[in-house]
């Protein structure tokens, strides 16, 4: 090897297929990044939050954030949020959504799960 820098010419291209994630974690992460960094006309991040119990589905679709509340106290869900998983206590969840504006879901307890902007509440379970 010389110490002269690298032509362009010399360097070598990734093919599309070899850059692609190769784990499950990272192609996850890669279809969340183009899927659900969804901007609404004025710029927001939006996630996708589907509510629904056994008999009932109460809310889906793309919304910029979800409160509820747990053991701790009440929290918030915004898009880009860390994988989480909880228990929720009876309150009224909130869903700030895209096009339906503030949706309110007087809930008795449930159980939340977010991954990769996806935001899944069972109800009544």
């Amino acid at each position: 090897m010389s110490d002269e820098p690298t032509k362009v010419d010399d360097q070598k291209v990734i093919d599309e297929q070899a850059a692609a994630p190769q784990t499950q974690s990272d192609k996850e992460s890669s279809q969340a990044v183009s899927d659900y960094s969804n901007v609404d006309g004025k710029g927001q991040l939006s996630m996708r939050v589907k509510v629904s119990s056994p008999f009932h589905d109460y809310y889906e679709g793309l919304a910029f954030s979800v409160t509820a509340e747990n053991a701790t106290g009440p929290f918030d869900i915004l898009p880009k949020h860390h994988n989480f998983i909880s228990l929720l206590t009876p309150c009224e969840l909130i869903v700030r959504s895209v096009s339906k504006g503030e949706q309110r879901i007087q809930i008795s307890g449930g159980i939340m799960h977010v991954k990769a902007d996806q935001v899944v509440v069972f109800l009544d379970v």
